[in-house]
């Protein structure tokens, strides 16, 4: 699913925000997909955003660069700031930003939404609360427990779990919860698990009702253990449950056998790292996770203009002298087309000359600009264009290739010795970034990746120089590799990597397929 970027009214103007306002956002229960419309919207224009342990920082890539970040989180052992250093925080901000108070879940259900909005109030600062979706919602839902259900539960009530054990008064109802409430659900309440369940036992909720505790739950790390009210707390320990999780007692939890869908996908619980340009990482990211994946953006290759645009720009002059463009890839499509605008031209510059891509993703991007293609080869390499123009097409004709500054020289090499003339003109470059090695690096040692993605020769050799090269045979030992196509796979061996995914088509909706397949039958 993509994240909407843009938040419009219905006269399309943008949403109004005023400096000096704290808006109090929830940032839903983890999977950021699940955060609202209103709330993008917010992020996008906030001058400052105080947020969560709980909320997830991929909404933080809908911030401004220019806005401020303070982490304010706050977890069992571990707080980053008091309850009313934040509120103090939230005033000083306040008077004179706009500010997004990011909270995981909604902010007025054990989010302490209420405290900060008074303590702004009092201040004078004028606020406003977004909702979001409280995770005593959505993490039972993506665990396949209904909090309702015909027959099983007519309501539903939602209970902290952070009393702690010694406590003189309880603010929780023991008597009228335990048999007064269909569902019950806990937030918090992990490490008090022995006592809820106590408590309800002693007033009267059957020690045979159905449990589950789950863990992270909307995320790819969501795991969830079940039981018994009588031997749950037992089981949880066993299992190593710990912070953050949700408890849902009653009869529904029992539907969970058979409405689980989140936890069946079938690369849920493997960790992938894609490699690909951060410009076409997400496609392929969303691919993934739609089948449970947990992805690692971590580009190998980074996207740039060349050095020099003067060979591109006496192409562009001298476009009526060729009589074939062969695009090789969505990146040499997009940055000849940027530079044909910025030279006053557009597509009828190209009226009267053959169009050929190689690769379906290549060719739709063409198409998408209004041009027909004259000619797509069956197999998505150098080698099939010429077996597919064959030397009549080729003799004596004129071709022009936008591409990569360094790439392969086969298709010219090969055009040069059929007769034709060929000039290579480097629409873009590629260089290596530097950005999650150690976390990369970090993971490959414990083993907390599952597969690698490599979707082309630069970005496999990209990946293998951010590493020392004596590392590299140790890191993968134990780690998939999956290559897009053979020219990619075989500059994978030829640094020593094994290749077990190569699906037959070289598409990354075939690479999903084929990675989706071989987790399957393994």
């Amino acid at each position: 699913m993509a994240y909407c970027i843009n938040y419009q009214r219905k006269d399309d103007s943008p949403l109004e925000l005023q400096q000096g306002r704290v808006y109090l956002v929830g940032a839903g229960p983890g999977d950021p997909a699940l955060a609202t419309i209103k709330a993008v919207a917010c992020i996008q224009q906030a001058e400052v955003i105080i947020y969560d342990y709980l909320a997830s920082e991929k909404l933080l890539e809908f911030a401004s660069p220019r806005a401020e970040r303070i982490y304010v989180g706050k977890k069992a052992g571990d707080h980053a700031m008091s309850q009313e250093q934040i509120n103090a925080l939230l005033v000083e901000k306040g008077r004179s930003s706009v500010v997004v108070r990011l909270k995981g879940g909604d902010p007025f259900i054990f989010g302490r939404g209420g405290e900060e909005a008074l303590a702004l109030r009092e201040a004078g600062i004028r606020f406003e609360v977004v909702p979001g979706v409280t995770s005593a919602i959505a993490v039972p839902a993506y665990a396949g427990i209904p909090l309702t259900h015909r027959g099983l539960a007519a309501s539903v009530a939602f209970v902290t779990g952070h009393e702690m054990p010694g406590k003189e008064t309880s603010d929780i109802h023991w008597d009228r919860l335990a048999t007064g409430v269909g569902t019950l659900v806990f937030l918090m309440g992990v490490r008090n698990l022995e006592l809820i369940s106590s408590q309800l036992m002693a007033h009267g909720r059957s020690e045979e009702t159905p449990v589950a505790v789950i863990r992270w739950g909307t995320t790819a790390e969501q795991r969830t253990v079940t039981g018994r009210l009588a031997s749950i707390a037992q089981v949880a320990e066993e299992a190593g449950v710990k912070p953050p999780a949700i408890i849902v007692i009653g009869e529904v939890a029992g539907l969970r056998q058979h409405l689980n869908w989140f936890e069946e996908r079938p690369l849920f619980g493997k960790t992938v790292v894609v490699t690909r340009a951060r410009e076409q990482a997400s496609d392929f990211r969303l691919l993934l996770e739609e089948k449970g994946a947990q992805c690692i953006e971590f580009p190998t290759i980074e996207v740039i203009p060349p050095a020099d645009w003067g060979p591109v720009d006496r192409a562009i002059q001298d476009l009526n002298h060729y009589d074939w463009v062969i695009f090789t890839s969505i990146n040499g499509v997009r940055f000849f087309f940027q530079r044909l605008r910025e030279k006053g031209e557009d597509v009828r510059a190209l009226h009267g000359i053959r169009i050929g891509a190689i690769g379906p993703k290549t060719a739709s991007g063409l198409e998408e600009r209004g041009l027909r293609l004259d000619f797509i080869p069956p197999e998505y390499r150098a080698e099939a264009v010429i077996e597919g123009l064959g030397k009549d097409e080729v003799v004596s004709k004129r071709f022009l290739l936008p591409r990569a500054a360094k790439a392969r020289e086969i298709l010219p090499e090969k055009i040069k010795e059929m007769g034709g003339q060929i000039d290579v003109v480097p629409v873009y470059e590629t260089i290596r970034p530097t950005g999650k090695r150690e976390e990369v690096r970090d993971l490959l040692k414990t083993g907390g990746i599952s597969c690698i993605t490599f979707t082309s020769s630069s970005t496999v050799e990209n990946f293998v120089k951010m590493f020392p090269q004596a590392d590299v045979p140790s890191l993968v030992e134990k780690v998939t590799i999956a290559c897009i196509g053979p020219i990619t796979a075989q500059t994978a061996h030829e640094h020593g990597l094994k290749v077990k995914i190569m699906p037959e088509e070289y598409t990354i909706e075939a690479l999903t397929s084929a990675i989706v397949e071989y987790y399957t039958q393994s």
